[in-house]
């Protein structure tokens, strides 16, 4: 019974964080895709400090691409 209340609780943290991620992410954070790239929320900060421009410019893509993110 204990092993079956820990597998429960062990299930249910892993169903939340998952929706955690989904419902933060907004349409524009999932059409990036990386490859052995920097984490993306600081490069996408990074990116918006550095170039001033919203991500839908070519300045902000390069950058993006400098850190390893390419855009679908």
């Amino acid at each position: 019974m204990k092993h079956l209340l820990i597998l429960a609780a062990l299930s249910a943290s892993l169903m939340t964080s998952a929706c955690v991620t989904v419902i933060d992410a907004d349409d524009d954070d999932m059409a990036w895709h990386g490859e052995n790239a920097q984490p993306f929320d600081a490069a996408r900060d990074e990116c918006r400090a550095s170039t001033r421009h919203g991500q839908h410019s070519d300045a902000f893509r390069d950058c993006m691409a400098g850190k390893g993110w390419t855009r679908s």
